[in-house]
């Protein structure tokens, strides 16, 4: 199976959600992320529970605990490539709804225009 491509997005004024909450971040969080995203880049549609879940409206999650607390970062496929869109952390067992809404806009505004909203280093 090949590999999926693993893209960020990144908001119309240019900021990048999910970087700037990483930056906040323990290093071995830090660690995690990376490692489930190296996972979703290796697994793709293929990655699964506990490591990933479907949310609704196209939206998954990349599921991360560490000491009790559940860290999550949302993605949605675009053809054969992930676009993590979003992220959260939260102590609850469920990722807020208004978290889920947000990453369904970004979802659409991703649609809309790839090029206008995908990180470039």
């Amino acid at each position: 199976m090949p590999r999926t491509t693993v893209l960020l997005f990144q908001e119309k004024d240019g900021t990048v959600p999910l970087l700037e909450w990483i930056e906040g971040l323990p290093s071995k969080v830090v660690a995690k992320c990376q490692e489930k995203i190296d996972r979703l880049k290796e697994c793709g549609h293929e990655l699964r529970r506990p490591e990933a879940d479907f949310l609704r409206d196209g939206i998954h999650e990349l599921r991360i605990q560490r000491q009790q607390v559940n860290y999550r970062m949302l993605y949605f496929f675009h053809g054969r490539e992930a676009v993590v869109i979003s992220h959260g952390l939260v102590k609850e067992r469920k990722v807020p709804a208004g978290e889920i809404n947000a990453a369904i806009r970004r979802k659409e505004l991703f649609e809309k225009n790839p090029t206008k909203h995908t990180y470039r280093e």
